[in-house]
């Protein structure tokens, strides 16, 4: 379905609008749902009523908008994504399509011709898994195309590929040191740098790269508002927020740019700091924006083999993965935002990294009581034994279904056949009564939020594979798949009560869709269009067949 942006600048407020004619949708964070007929919507983008069938609106309203009996659900939210990422994914080399190494090497000699005046090349979006390749990309395999300086990011963002003029251009030879948390990709049999630098090792070439222009910011992040909408998100948890995101999201604030509702998590403690000083700011520009917290990055990715696993790696034997920050320093980190009330979310992906996360929770809880909401980022490879500890502590698990979907064939080679009952596993982890938010991850999966919902209930990809589902008892009922990426999503940024489950007193943020996906199955839901999205009703996106 094509689509466009309704227009650059939201369109003008709504002053007691009665929206009739509806198939609404509520839901609460326990997967309740409500149905209702009709809302009214106040001039600050607040739902007043919400109307049963054959009821009229108390009072006088301004403006009528017939619905023409569609459905509307709440606005999904995304609780893990990289907004900036995205944002200027669209505007350099995505190589998240290509087949095979050969491919990506026409990409980058294309758009190194197109681009002549461009001193350094960038882009991201390979996988070497996917290209069948069995090994990292080289640098000579990129030389062959361009001299240039060129680095790449790996689709999830844990490696980068760099050629032999970037490497040099980063001082990186066969006697740098490996970085504490970081790996330089060797040439077997010797000490050369092949290329590849996973996790921490990336920061020796990425301070490199000259750095994006404000302008260029500003234009990358309303293509990533754009590509959200699209997909029906109204709403994102940005984790790993630098400071030069934050002002991008303010200056777009205060030119009445900021349409996406951001819920923000600092790249690191220092930034946190300085964005947000004494703790968490308040809610900015009418709830579209927050410092939350920070994001604590606890070890790599799985296909750079970087998670941090409690054994071997199955297919590389004596790796464990990568440890970005120890124990110790997590401890540390944790413990200098949530004494000013920051909270925070840890990345970890390996059965290794999600026991410690859950241990260091469990030992700063006795210290910082209170409302803390601390959240485990992906928990992806979970240790059977550690599923029950998700439920101490209000721990939230934010999980991003499609990973499992793309990652299926590498965690089995990962980790074999025996490691694999901790994979993924949503409806255990629910099942101990951990709040549950799902996400994307974009630009690592593409912000496909019905996606998401489809692969959440079957554990099948967009092709219907493997047929039955993967695992598929860890698969999780409609209802608590659209919590998790409505009310839960609210729930996980402390964003309950403004938005997120269509409910009096909660911003207006809904979708418009031409099916109901509560009574779908996962093929069906992949077919459902979004014909429009609100935010605070008003309209910010529209389908072209539904103008």
């Amino acid at each position: 379905m094509t689509a466009i942006a309704l227009f650059a600048l939201p369109t003008p407020a709504l002053a007691d609008t009665h929206f009739d004619n509806v198939e609404g949708i509520s839901i609460h964070r326990d997967g309740s749902v409500d149905r209702f007929a009709g809302m009214v919507v106040d001039e600050e983008g607040r739902i007043v009523q919400l109307l049963d069938f054959g009821d009229r609106p108390e009072g006088e309203v301004d403006y009528y908008e017939d619905m023409q009996g569609r459905v509307v659900i709440p606005g999904l939210i995304d609780s893990h994504a990289h907004v900036m990422s995205l944002g200027l994914s669209k505007l350099t080399l995505d190589l998240s399509q290509t087949k095979s190494l050969e491919e990506a090497q026409a990409l980058v000699a294309e758009y190194s011709a197109r681009f002549p005046n461009r001193p350094w090349l960038v882009g991201r979006g390979w996988n070497q898994e996917i290209w069948g390749l069995g090994r990292f990309p080289t640098a000579a395999e990129l030389d062959a195309v361009t001299d240039r300086p060129i680095v790449l990011e790996r689709v999830d963002g844990h490696a980068v590929w760099a050629n032999s003029a970037a490497l040099r251009a980063a001082g990186i030879t066969a006697r740098t040191p490996d970085p504490e948390g970081g790996r330089i990709v060797r040439l077997a049999g010797s000490r050369e740098p092949s290329g590849v630098l996973v996790d921490n090792a990336m920061a020796l070439v990425n301070a490199q790269v000259p750095p994006p222009r404000p302008e260029d910011r500003d234009l990358a992040f309303h293509e990533a508002q754009q590509e959200f909408f699209s997909h029906g998100v109204t709403a994102v948890a940005d984790m790993g927020t630098a400071i030069e995101d934050w002002m991008t999201f303010r200056r777009a604030g205060d030119t009445g740019r900021l349409q996406l509702r951001v819920m923000s998590y600092a790249a690191s403690v220092p930034e946190m700091l300085l964005i947000g000083g004494t703790g968490p700011t308040t809610w900015l520009y009418e709830d579209r924006l927050r410092l939350n917290g920070v994001k604590l990055w606890l070890d790599g990715a799985l296909g750079s083999r970087g998670a941090v696993l409690k054994e071997d790696y199955h297919d590389d034997v004596g790796n464990r993965g990568l440890q970005v920050i120890n124990g110790t320093q997590l401890r540390n980190l944790m413990s200098r935002a949530a004494m000013d009330g920051f909270q925070v979310a840890i990345h970890a992906i390996g059965d290794g990294a999600n026991a410690e996360a859950l241990a260091a929770i469990d030992q700063l809880s006795a210290d910082f009581t209170g409302d803390r909401r601390w959240r485990i980022e992906h928990a992806q490879i979970v240790d059977p034994v550690d599923i029950p500890l998700f439920s101490q502590h209000g721990i939230i698990a934010s999980m991003q279904p499609v990973h499992q979907t793309s990652d299926r064939l590498m965690a089995e080679a990962r980790l074999g056949p025996d490691r694999l009952a901790g994979a993924y596993a949503w409806r255990s982890i629910a099942a101990t009564g951990a709040p549950l938010a799902f996400g994307s991850d974009a630009p690592v999966e593409a912000a496909d939020a019905l996606e998401g919902l489809a692969v959440a209930i079957s554990r099948t990809d967009a092709n219907g594979e493997p047929l039955g589902g993967w695992r598929p008892e860890e698969a999780v009922s409609r209802e608590t798949a659209l919590a998790a990426y409505t009310a839960g999503g609210a729930y996980a940024g402390f964003a309950e009560g403004r938005f997120g489950s269509l409910a009096v007193g909660e911003r207006a943020d809904f979708l418009v869709l031409d099916d109901d996906p509560l009574i779908l199955n996962a093929d069906m839901l992949r077919d459902v269009n979004i014909l429009q999205t609100w935010i605070a009703g008003r309209r910010v996106w529209q389908a072209e067949e539904a103008e």
